[in-house]
């Protein structure tokens, strides 16, 4: 029995390509490792069904009916069912308190929680409401929204003090957003809950949109600054992890 390619898996592999931008005949012949004449088989193939189609230059991109299955996916993915093997992984290599959030207006919910095997514990519960701008996990959610939307949600300054390192002005937030925005993770320095700080960063969907963001809860006799940053790479792989699963690709 053959243990080659078959027309399926060479087909899938169109498609894979396919998904990083056109390509021609020519090109996917050398990515595939096939001669051109089994490249256009396929091609007409799904072509045929919808699943790819030819543009005025000669090239194929997807078509109408991957943008069909696509959504159809999207719709039936529950976030937190996927989230979480990667949530447990995350809490079980850092030891410390993991929390899967999302923005519900100004303000962050927890989705899910991964308790610290620390005897020292963070309170915090599955459906908790925190303020987007005090916590790391919403200034990284508000950091994907639009200027004009995140505007709105935040309302008029100055915002809610919760200790004294509270970001209340525009100005202090919005420093804090850009350089969200240029790392791809965000920090909380004791500024929702003193002796309490965190690291987020973002989760995003097929589309690049931050969705959801995973953050890393430590209190500060525990583990200080140095080592909290420390937890960042592992942070920001749990999230391109999930993300992935939600069909991003990293540029």
């Amino acid at each position: 029995m053959s243990t080659g390619p078959t027309s399926v898996h060479r087909a899938l592999r169109i498609l894979t390509e396919l998904a990083e931008g056109p390509l021609s005949i020519s090109e996917l012949g050398r990515r595939l490792d096939v001669h051109r004449t089994t490249s256009l088989r396929l091609l007409r193939a799904l072509e045929e069904d919808r699943f790819v189609r030819r543009t005025a230059e000669g090239h194929y991109r997807l078509g109408p009916r991957m943008a069909t299955i696509a959504h159809a996916a999207s719709a039936g993915m529950d976030l937190t069912e996927l989230a979480a093997p990667h949530l447990r992984r995350l809490g079980a290599d850092c030891g410390h308190t993991v929390h899967l959030g999302a923005l519900d207006g100004g303000q962050a919910v927890y989705l899910d929680k991964v308790d610290s095997r620390q005897a020292v514990r963070m309170y915090s519960h599955v459906g908790a409401l925190v303020p987007a701008h005090a916590t790391a996990m919403g200034k990284v959610l508000l950091a994907g929204l639009p200027r004009a939307e995140r505007d709105t949600i935040l309302g008029t300054p100055p915002f809610s003090r919760c200790t004294p390192n509270t970001r209340t002005t525009r100005e202090e937030l919005d420093r804090d957003l850009r350089l969200i925005t240029g790392q791809g993770w965000g920090l909380d320095d004791q500024e929702h809950e003193e002796l309490i700080h965190c690291v987020a960063a973002p989760i995003r969907d097929a589309g690049g949109r931050t969705v959801a963001a995973v953050s890393v809860s430590v209190p500060i006799m525990l583990l200080d600054q140095d080592g909290l940053l420390r937890l960042v790479p592992a942070l920001t792989d749990a999230a391109g992890a999930i993300s992935e699963e939600l069909g991003w690709r990293p540029s």
